[in-house]
């Protein structure tokens, strides 16, 4: 298996959805930056199950444990292994689906490829297994604020048929939605009563950010900053697409509108999302991701057995009706992990560049959502 991401920072992940722990190891991180568990978890308490109604009701504290790597509250620039022990597990929950595949799950492609797989909760394959890569991503960040005052951000834009109209990054983390309006809160809670009483799900589309970033990072040919981060956010489960800037809206745009001019106050626009010819500009990094319906409902679908007869499927358990809604820390850690990783780089190639021409970083006409 491909269980390891990054260059420089790299983070090696393990564990099952129901085994007895998950957990990476972070390899790469610069010595002598001061790092605590409650550092890490923030982010894990933004990102764990059980929050509301409105995401799965497994039970799990995701309390992080640094077991390495970290001296007298400082990293020591040895590997940082990270521990997160499953609480809730319920294994039994997935006996009846030991011989059967569950539509939209990874279950068949699993088993087709090893010849065996873990039924409890998917295994590898199941979103529990993104808790190491938030707290791997609380790292970067911390890093990447010290280093740069870079700050990685993150909302929901969509969800189902639900517009959300951007009021304020403040609203994000006053709801259980990430919205960044709270007006939209009620509207967004009766679709998802409605949806869990239906048994059925929904997808979401999500909006992730990077301010003051370093201009320089990324690099030709096969090392594009904006390519990196379309590996890492389609990495996430359930993402099924990935928009860099203006994204789709590029295709009915004209040359002379798509283009971000240059001028001497900064760029006049950010259709580029922050990075041209696959090295950042210095712009704030614009992605927006669209996330699919959760595969596990409660409705009837029809599958096949191992012995390849006809069967139907009715997924029983703990699901989130929408992934979406818990996937916004997820999102910004993948970024995070990318953003360090292109900087170590950067810093490793060409950290003795110098300019006579200042970074040209702010649109000189900010967006009203800014």
């Amino acid at each position: 298996m491909s269980s390891t991401f990054g260059h420089l920072f790299r983070v090696t992940n393990f564990g099952e959805s129901h085994g007895p722990a998950i957990g990476c190891v972070i390899d790469g991180c610069p010595p002598d930056m001061p790092l605590t568990e409650a550092d890490l978890q923030r982010d894990l308490d933004r990102r764990r199950p059980g929050t509301s109604r409105h995401v799965t009701q497994r039970r799990e504290s995701d309390r992080v444990e640094i077991l390495s790597g970290v001296f007298e509250g400082r990293t020591t620039g040895t590997p940082i292994a990270l521990l997160i022990r499953n609480e809730d597990a319920k294994g039994r929950d997935y006996d009846d689906l030991v011989d059967t595949f569950r539509p939209g799950h990874a279950d068949y492609t699993y088993w087709r490829k090893y010849g065996r797989r873990d039924p409890r909760g998917g295994g590898r394959s199941s979103a529990r297994l993104t808790a190491p890569m938030v707290a791997a991503g609380a790292v970067a960040k911390k890093w990447l604020n010290e280093k740069f005052g870079t700050e990685v951000r993150g909302c929901m834009q969509q969800l189902g048929e639900i517009d959300i109209p951007f009021t304020s990054w403040a609203e994000v983390e006053t709801n259980a939605f990430f919205a960044p309006n709270n007006g939209v809160v009620q509207q967004l809670e009766d679709a998802m009563d409605a949806l869990r009483k239906s048994g059925d799900s929904v997808g979401a589309r999500l909006r992730v950010m990077a301010s003051n970033v370093p201009p320089g990072l990324g690099a030709p040919l096969a090392g594009k900053l904006d390519a990196d981060i379309a590996h890492a956010m389609m990495g996430i489960n359930a993402v099924k697409g990935v928009e860099i800037g203006a994204g789709f809206t590029s295709v009915r745009q004209k040359g002379s509108q798509h283009g971000d001019e240059l001028l001497p106050s900064g760029f006049a626009s950010n259709n580029a999302g922050g990075v041209l010819g696959g090295i950042s500009t210095g712009q704030d990094i614009e992605v927006s991701i669209a996330l699919k319906p959760t595969s596990s409902v409660r409705l009837p679908r029809r599958s096949i057995t191992r012995d390849g007869m006809p069967t139907v499927v009715e997924t029983l358990g703990r699901h989130d009706p929408c992934v979406g809604i818990r996937a916004t820390p997820i999102a910004e850690a993948m970024l995070a992990l990318v953003l360090m990783d292109h900087a170590l780089l950067q810093r490793a190639q060409n950290g003795d560049v110098v300019h006579e021409l200042p970074a040209i970083a702010a649109c000189a006409e900010p967006a009203n959502d800014a």
